[in-house]
């Protein structure tokens, strides 16, 4: 909108466009998403039309622009080249436009008047404010704003919840079809858009959990700050700048800014604006009054007109209303002049008080003096009594207050006093107090000073006097130099001017002047003085010149007094009331005067004369205007030129040259203000809607205040204003401008309460074309309220306006009664609202499909195909389960902007839904039927329907829910009988080909079990069946399932478990390492029992009892597998004691082999052994606590492994108390007890556990024995003999020596020693080495193991490792060696039989004998020896 300081050719544009949209369909726009092409309800048929004149509202000039409404509009029909029409068209065209600009412009001189002195209305402050709107430019703006901040352009900070917020706003909101639609409908705020953005994170930041030191409403605050940086306007006005009149939408208006607007509403140029404020003296208060008391003069001559012909009345609905009518006008004018009578006529003309001052202070300077008074015509007074009817008044009724200011500003020609001599000045008005100047130097005679006085003399005299100082000391009074004496008017000069003083006789200042600005107010009711001659047949008898003073009284009471000199009273006065004037020719007969008029009444004539011809018109123009009369005086035509021309009369000429006259003079009785008032209404809601606010059809404060003010002057009845507005408003809403409801809301019920004669102030007078006016806007009004019901989704996007639809509701209530004062039955209303929403479902959902479909061709374009495009099954269910997403989206965006307003007929939304769903269901049903048979693609759109439809208790197994239950109930039966089957097959051929490697928590058959079972599972929870008894169906059978499938793995897994611990151990037990095998079958088991709790019950509840009975299955094969890994594993011990049993004492297995031991070291000593052992424990605990995943299992297999071990020694040692233990038994013993126990405290086990009793009892027995063979040793080294440990040392060095003597035959001997496996002897050769080892376990467990042959031949003493037979030979005395014996031995152990070996030993019992007596046993003892 241009500033009103614009060029008059700008002025013109924005009429222009402003009138364009007013023309038939030049301002259609098109309608928002979703609606019907077909341009909204269709209007129903008026029995009433308006006539030509008043149906074409727009036109004038500026057709050029004429094509645009705020650059909203599609283009005019107007623009139709003019080359088309015919000359004949051509000027009918050109002829209707001129009328249409005669029509403006008279409209806009009523519209002047009412601005230029308003008396009925005043400008509300109270309304509602408005929002700036948001336009399409706005619209566009703002999303690319927000998309710059989605992207990162901007410097605004921001965490990712903010930006997830704002994400989905733009998504949702902001590019939506209907928010554009609202847009085009000019109903969309900028505040509508931080409201929605401000609802949406309210429900963002609900479900975000508390924070401690952050409340939400921190959070909330901070986040409104950043959506007000992102869509801050960077088009900031300027400091100071003026505000454009369209800018104002919401403020109080000034007259000037009031008439700019009106200019801008009926596209009227400043130039003719100006000629008609000059022509018509808007700027005259009188001329104003007077013309509005003309104006009701000739109101009640046309009511009386009609009372005597009732033919000039309108047609009422009741013959009787005809008498109630003339009432009803009557009261109406009497109103306005009650109106008029209230406003005062002396406001602002006195000051109260007198200011007495000794000596005025220079501040006041004399700009003060210069500027005068504003009037003030606000109302608020109190009534005043009626003074026409007052017979005569009085003198103190017409006594007049003047103010009057004298300035002193100069002395010139002062020569009878020295320069030095101090000078001053009085002043003083009649007999009022004297005020004095400032004293200045005779040689600065200068002053700046103001004196105020008040008097009632309508011809004051006001005295100046100007003193010098008396030197004297005892002198007391001043001497007076001069006087100055001045007769001031209302009409004189205001300018400063040089007065001749009078001075004594005799004096040098003969030429004494004094500069004296005078200056006199007029009151205000004060209309016109001055000096004329009079004669009259009452008053003023005597032909002679007087002062005369025209009064106002009251508003209708004025009076012309004459007065003396020195007088407050007039002298004589006449009332004015009744008297008519008018010019005439001059009277020869008299003497003074030259230009003469005269009032007359009947029975009297006043002769009035001047002696100036401008004069004489000024005071005609002051009486017509105090008569009231409705003829205006011409002045005589004159052939002598004037010289002198009155600034009104030149106004006048000025408007009567550009053809203003005709309109300024028009008389407002000869017009249809009905008609003019709806034009003006409709041109102003034109303009408001076009404005840069969202008014939604709300006038601003200035536009109702001229309308109001319109209506009470010019008679403009109640009714038929707002049933035009209400005809405005609907040809909007029907062009998908949006409207609030309130506002019709508030217009139908002043209507309806008037037509049915329900009127708060009584009954009223109704007219039958307001009756009939009122049928037709009832009947529009419900069409329209049906249509946007049915549509409320696109007339009311995202619940904007904000309780638009509520109030549309109600009003649809209001308009379906019969009258104003009973009520519509319920039924009624219901049915009404029901057949809206039900045809609302078919509308969505319609548009909804179509959405999807454009959505679908988005996703998956197509070349252009000839003929029919096939669409396969997989596309149809994408697009279906798409098309369900935003069917769930809309029907949530129901209840969280709808549901509110819909909250008396909530259960009819809820059918709105259910309709909106089987039309869906129909479409469903079509896609489902058209997929290929065990295809599980459609539960996704299962699962977003039924999370929905489970979750709002209104659509809650109601049909839709019940139909998609029958649906997909088989295909869920199906579905779980392909899984059963499938996960089945998968158990018989996983563990058919497993080859228990580790992996997860189990093998790969397990772990993919378990997944598909928890997967199967999860996916039947997650449907959330709505059926609780289909529900529990479901659950129990997936559980028992589980259950079944669980027992089978374990029952396969416990199967291979056992056939792989029956696989035996090979010849050394001490080389055994637990398979890894067996830990995979364990950790299937242990992971069943985990899986079991979550598979087989329902929320850590046995509710079926599958989870009891899997449970006791787990535990007892658990059971079983750690009793047999454990003996497993005690079965290393025990073949390591029977070969320690060979050295019992008194046996002759062990008196052989300790004679054989002492002799060559057949078997090494028994901490090898001991170390073998333990070496064992240490590499089977490592492999069950890494490799088996349950700590508690593993803890108790430890235990186990323990107590056993335990057991087995107490037991071994116990069938041994009555001997005492070979020394190989005992130091191997020693160290097993003593490793053990370290090994297993290592792994957790209680103190109590690892010292019971039978180990007490071991380790004592062990202390025992290793004190015994300690003695023994000792008394061998007394006796000369060397322990074992020495002999091994010597037979070690004898070896090398024998070495070094035959490397040459190296080869030979490495050969020979190849073709035996050598004892399994450790590395370690001290026991100092071993215990560096168990310092160190994890680098003996890091180590690879070598293979059988590979390590006998590693642990093999180096005494014995290149020996050939002649090591044998040195042995013996010279004895044959028994082959026989040993091949056999070797053939034994060969076959890695055991006890065929020890069965052997026996065998040769008696041979040993011979053998040991003739010293040949040393092959026998090496053979022996291999094995041990």
């Amino acid at each position: 909108m241009l500033e009103p300081s614009s060029s008059e050719e700008e002025d013109d544009d924005i009429g222009s466009s402003f009138n364009s949209g007013f023309n038939g369909g030049s301002s259609h726009l098109e309608p928002p998403g979703g609606v019907h092409q077909n341009g909204g309800p269709p209007r129903v048929p008026s029995p009433m039309s308006v006539d030509g004149s008043m149906a074409k509202i727009g036109g004038g000039r500026g057709q050029e622009n004429r094509g645009r409404v705020d650059g909203r509009g599609s283009p005019s029909p107007s623009l139709v080249s003019e080359k088309t029409l015919t000359e004949a068209e051509l000027q009918e065209k050109q002829q209707k436009e001129e009328e249409e600009r005669k029509t403006r412009i008279q409209l806009y001189v009523f519209v002047l008047r009412a601005i230029a002195y308003p008396f009925n209305a005043k400008q509300p402050n109270d309304m509602t404010k408005r929002h700036q709107k948001v336009t399409k430019e706005g619209l566009e703006k703002l999303r690319a704003k927000v998309d710059s901040f989605l992207k990162g352009e901007t410097q605004i900070p921001c965490d990712e919840a903010f930006q997830n917020a704002v994400h989905s706003y733009n998504d949702i909101f902001l590019k939506s079809e209907r928010v554009t639609g609202l847009v085009n409908g000019g109903g969309l705020s900028q505040h509508d858009c931080r409201d929605v953005f401000k609802h949406q994170i309210e429900k963002r930041i609900r479900t975000i959990p508390e924070i401690d030191g952050l409340s939400k409403d921190t959070v909330m605050t901070s986040w409104l700050a950043k959506y007000d940086a992102i869509t801050k306007d960077d088009e900031q006005r300027r400091p100071g700048q003026r505000l454009p009149t369209a800018m104002l939408g919401n403020e109080v208006m000034t007259k000037e800014q009031l008439y700019d607007l009106f200019q801008q509403i009926l596209n009227i140029k400043k130039f003719e604006h100006q000629l008609l404020y000059n022509a018509m003296q808007l700027d005259s208060m009188d001329e104003q009054a007077a013309a509005i008391r003309r104006e009701l003069d000739a109101r009640r001559e046309k009511v009386a007109m009609m009372e005597k012909d009732r033919r000039l009345m309108p047609k009422f609905v009741l013959k009787d209303m005809e008498g109630l009518y003339i009432e009803e006008m009557n009261a109406a004018i009497n109103l306005l002049k009650g109106n008029l009578e209230s406003l005062p006529v002396q406001q602002g003309a006195a000051k109260e008080g007198k200011i007495k001052f000794g000596k005025i202070k220079p501040g006041k300077r004399r700009s003060s003096m210069l500027s005068r008074s504003q009037s003030s015509l606000s109302r608020g007074a109190p009534d005043e009594a009626d003074d026409s009817h007052v017979a005569q008044l009085s003198k103190s009724d017409v006594v007049l207050t003047f103010q009057i200011e004298v300035v002193v500003l100069e002395v010139r020609n002062l020569k009878s006093v020295p320069p030095n001599r101090i000078i001053y000045c009085t002043m003083e008005v009649g007999n009022s107090d004297k005020l004095a100047t400032d004293q200045v130097e005779a040689s600065k005679p200068y002053w700046d000073t103001q004196g105020d006085f008040s008097t009632t003399h309508c011809l004051p005299v006001v005295k100046v006097k100007l003193y010098s100082e008396n030197p004297g000391m005892l002198s007391l009074d001043d001497k007076e130099l001069g006087k100055v004496v001045i007769n001031p008017t209302p009409l004189s000069s205001k300018a400063p001017e040089w007065y001749k003083a009078t001075v004594s006789k005799g004096s040098q200042d003969q030429e004494l002047k004094i500069k004296v600005a005078v200056r006199m107010d007029k009151p205000m009711n004060m209309k016109h003085c001055g000096y004329l001659y009079a004669m009259g047949k009452t008053v003023w008898k005597k032909w002679k010149k007087r002062y005369f003073v025209l009064v106002q009284v009251s508003q209708y009471t004025f009076a012309i007094c004459s007065y003396k000199e020195k007088k407050s009273d007039p002298s004589e006065m006449l009332q004015l009331d009744g008297y008519t004037v008018d010019y005439i020719e001059p009277a020869g007969d008299l003497e003074g005067g030259k230009f003469f008029f005269n009032t007359v009444r009947e029975g009297d004539s006043v002769l009035f004369a001047t002696e100036d011809e401008q004069d004489s018109h000024n005071w005609v123009m002051a009486f017509y205007r105090a008569t009231g009369q409705a003829h205006k005086p011409a002045p005589p035509v004159t052939t002598a030129k004037t010289t002198s021309l009155n600034k009104n009369q030149g106004d006048a000429d000025r408007a009567r040259k550009h053809g203003m006259e005709e309109y300024i003079a028009a008389d407002p009785i000869d017009f249809d203000h009905h008609k003019l008032f709806s034009k003006l209404q409709c041109l102003s809601l034109d303009w408001r809607l076009g404005d840069p606010f969202a008014s939604l059809g709300w006038f601003t404060p200035g536009q109702v205040y001229v309308l109001d003010e319109f209506c009470a002057r010019y008679g403009v009845r109640g009714c038929y204003r707002h049933l035009c507005y209400l005809s405005d408003l609907l040809d909007k809403c029907e062009k998908h401008t949006v409207i609030d409801p309130t506002l019709i809301h508030f217009s139908y019920a002043y209507c309806a309460s008037h037509v049915h004669g329900n009127r708060p102030d009584g009954v009223g007078t109704v007219t039958q074309e307001e009756k009939e006016k009122f049928q037709e806007i009832k009947e529009r009004l419900r069409v329209q309220l049906e249509y946007q019901l049915t549509n409320f989704r696109f007339c009311f996007p995202f619940g904007r306006p904000e309780g638009a639809l509520k109030s549309t509701l109600s009003l649809l209530e209001r308009v379906l009664m019969k009258d104003i004062s009973t009520p519509v039955p319920q039924n009624e209303v219901r049915s009404v609202i029901k057949k809206s929403l039900e045809n609302a479902a078919l509308v969505n959902y319609e548009r909804l499909s179509e959405e999807a479909r454009i959505e679908a061709d988005l996703a998956n374009p197509q070349e252009d195909m000839v003929g029919e495009v096939i669409i396969p099954p997989a596309r149809k269910l994408e697009d279906l389960i798409r098309l369900a997403d935003l069917c769930v989206d809309l029907l949530r965006q129901n209840e969280e902007f709808y549901a509110e307003a819909f909250a008396w007929f909530s259960d009819l939304l809820v059918e709105h839904s259910e309709i909106f769903w089987s039309l869906f269901a129909v479409d469903m049903d079509s896609v489902l039927s058209e997929q290929p048979p065990d295809t599980w693609d459609s539960f996704p759109l299962f699962q977003i329907l039924n999370d929905y439809l489970r979750a709002d208790d209104n659509l809650k197994n109601g049909k839709f829910h019940q139909h998609l239950r029958e649906i997909f109930a088989p295909q869920v039966v199906r579905y779980v009988d392909l899984m059963e089957s499938s996960i089945a097959q998968s158990i018989h051929k996983g563990f058919e080909k497993e080859k228990w490697e580790i992996k997860g928590n189990g093998c790969a058959t397990s772990e993919d079990l378990f997944w598909k079972l928890d997967a199967l599972q999860s996916f039947i929870r997650d449907l959330h069946w709505p059926d609780p008894e289909f529900g529990n169906h479901l659950n129990q059978r997936l559980k028992m399932m589980a259950c079944d499938m669980i027992e089978s793995c374990i029952q396969r897994t416990y199967n291979c478990f056992e056939m792989q611990l029956k696989k035996g151990i090979l010849l050394n037990p001490t080389d055994y390492v637990l398979p890894s095998e067996i830990c995979a079958m364990v950790n299937v088991v242990l992971d069943a029992k985990n899986q079991s709790l979550k598979l087989c019950a329902v929320d850590g509840v046995d509710v079926h009892k599958y989870h009891t009975k899997i449970d006791d299955m787990i535990e007892k094969t658990s059971a079983n597998m750690r009793i047999q890994l454990v003996g497993k594993l005690v079965s290393v011990l025990d073949k390591t004691l029977s070969k320690l049993g060979a050295y019992d004492e008194g046996s002759m297995m062990g008196s052989f082999l300790s004679f054989a031991n002492k002799k060559i070291n057949v078997t090494g000593t028994g901490t090898d052994l001991g170390k073998s052992y333990v070496s064992f424990v240490r590499i089977n605990m490592d492999t069950v606590t890494k490799r088996i995943a349950d700590d508690l299992w593993v803890l108790n297999v430890m235990e186990k492994w323990y107590i056993d071990q335990v057991e087995l020694l107490s037991k071994w040692l116990t069938e041994r108390l009555d001997k005492s233990l070979h020394p190989y038994q005992c130091t191997c013993l020693a160290h097993i007890v003593k490793k053990i126990y370290t090994e297993y405290e290592l792994q957790g086990l209680e103190e109590d556990r690892l010292q019971c009793g039978q180990y007490q009892a071991i380790e004592q027995r062990m202390a025992t024995e290793e004190a015994t063979c300690a003695l023994t040793n000792a008394e061998a080294t007394e006796n000369g003999e060397d322990s074992d440990d020495e002999k091994r040392k010597k037979s070690v060095q004898k070896s090398k020596m024998k070495k070094e003597e035959s490397r040459e035959d190296g080869a030979k001997v490495q050969r020979q020693s190849s073709k035996a496996p050598p004892p399994p002897v450790r590395e370690e050769s001290s026991d100092t080495e071993v215990d560096s080892e168990d310092e160190k376990p994890k680098k003996q467990k890091a180590k690879a193991k070598p293979k059988p042959k590979e390590k006998e031949k590693q642990q093999q003493p180096p005494s014995q490792t290149g020996k050939d037979e002649s090591d044998f030979d040195s042995i013996e005395d010279g004895g044959k060696i028994p082959m026989a014996a040993a091949g056999a031995v070797k053939d034994a152990l060969a076959t890695g039989g055991v006890d065929k070996v020890a069965d052997i030993g026996k065998e040769s019992v008696a041979q040993a004998g011979k053998m040991l007596t003739k010293g040949i046993g040393g092959f026998a003892g090496k053979a022996f020896g291999s094995f041990f």
